[in-house]
């Protein structure tokens, strides 16, 4: 087929993570494709950007997991293709009580995904990790060897990189308005605010926290996704105790389940210091944040998260507070049952567009699958070898908090 200029098969509106994986791989598969961001490549302003994001395998939802190992493998053939990395290989290690629901669900979702684990209690796990974890006496922890780090914005900067270098479009500053369905020859037109349009025989909407905005637009569909801010906190490793807490040696990735969600990685972008932070945030408006300084933490989170710090790591890292939080460098649109959206809008525009958003704080790992399979809904209509029921727009209508998990 012959195109003009401003003609293409797939059209990407979005490009953070979840956008410019979609492009490579459409690109990849010798489609015309065109990437569209309404700020500039690699901005600060949504999801996509920051220092470090875990990636880890062990789920206690068990469709996760597939994906999370499908995730590595396309992580690392990326990483042949560019040249560099973007993925720090770690172990990982989940910690809650004993009798936490989420830590069993986890467990069985190992068992049945073929992933290797441990489970160890309180003395065995002072003995792995030399007292630098500790955990109570009525705690376990299950550790994996599918952990790691991921660098976001220069994980962005490689999918558009290679999504370029295999013939895409890539255009900035371009805020997309609207998408109007070809009634003609099909596909769909999408519109920009400063007037241009663009046809694709395909479109994939990957926008993040603007997704509920954008939908509603284009299709009239409310979503049940709400943005949030939240704050990523750093902490200091006290002296002499650095090099056990790095990237690159023995310390994991980590996550505990208990009152609180709190999640942490060995420290990398900045020497000295750790990431250890709370799952959450507080709700906000995309286009109206508050880009307030200053610890967002409240009290009754700030001060359970002290706690467990001192608790867990043996004096080793100073609980007295944290000496980097950053609010900008995290924002992200949860859905009631934390389970992501990708699927077909539908309507008056059948499979010719498709969404993908909510992400709900721990998609970015997934990125390189959520974009084959997109690439896949757009392409031929069905995505290859995995099951999108839990992630179908259908499934607020029949509940609206979602899809139903026994472990909560």
């Amino acid at each position: 087929m012959e195109y003009s200029a401003d003609e293409f098969d797939v059209i990407v509106v979005g490009a953070g993570i979840m956008g410019s994986s979609t492009a490579y791989q459409t690109a990849k598969r010798d489609q015309k494709t065109l990437l569209l961001e309404q700020f500039d490549f690699l901005h600060h302003r949504g999801s996509s950007h920051g220092e470090s994001r875990t990636i880890r395998a062990t789920y206690p939802e068990d469709y996760y997991t597939p994906l999370v190992l499908e995730s590595y493998k396309l992580w690392q053939e990326a990483e042949s293709e560019i040249g560099y990395n973007v993925y720090f290989k770690a172990h990982h290690l989940d910690m809650a009580p004993a009798n936490n629901k989420v830590l069993h669900a986890i467990v069985e979702s190992c068992g049945k995904n073929s992933v290797p684990f441990r489970v160890m209690n309180r003395d065995q796990l002072d003995r792995e990790f030399s007292g630098r974890v500790r955990i109570p006496e009525d705690w376990v922890a299950v550790a994996t060897e599918h952990g790691g780090v991921i660098k976001p914005t220069k994980a962005v900067s490689m999918f558009q990189t290679l999504a370029l270098q295999n013939g895409a479009v890539l255009r900035d500053n371009m805020e997309v308005k609207g998408v109007e369905r070809d009634g003609v020859r099909g596909g769909v037109w999408v519109c920009t605010e400063n007037g241009e349009r663009f046809w694709g025989k395909k479109c994939v909407v990957t926008v993040g926290a603007w997704t509920t905005k954008l939908v509603k637009t284009v299709g009239g569909i409310e979503l049940p996704m709400q943005p949030l801010e939240a704050a990523v906190c750093y902490w200091r490793i006290k002296e002499g105790h650095e090099g056990g807490f790095a990237i690159g040696g023995d310390f994991p990735t980590f996550a505990s389940y208990g009152e609180n969600y709190i999640y942490g990685t060995p420290s990398l972008e900045y020497p000295g210091l750790i990431k250890v932070a709370v799952h959450g945030g507080c709700p906000c408006d995309p286009d109206k944040r508050p880009w307030a300084p200053g610890n967002p933490l409240a009290p009754n989170t700030l001060t359970p998260l002290k706690k467990w710090i001192e608790g867990r790591f043996s004096g080793m890292v100073d609980s007295g507070g944290p000496v980097a939080t950053q609010t900008q460098l995290c924002m992200y649109s949860t859905t009631p049952d934390e389970d992501f959206v990708i699927d077909f809008l539908g309507g008056e525009f059948g499979k010719d567009v498709v969404v993908g958003g909510g992400f709900s704080d721990h998609g970015f790992k997934l990125s390189p699958v959520v974009g084959r399979i997109l690439a896949d809904l757009a392409l031929s209509g069905e995505a290859q070898g995995v099951e999108l029921k839990h992630f179908r727009i259908a499934r607020f209508q029949e509940n609206p908090k979602g899809n139903v998990k026994d472990f909560l």
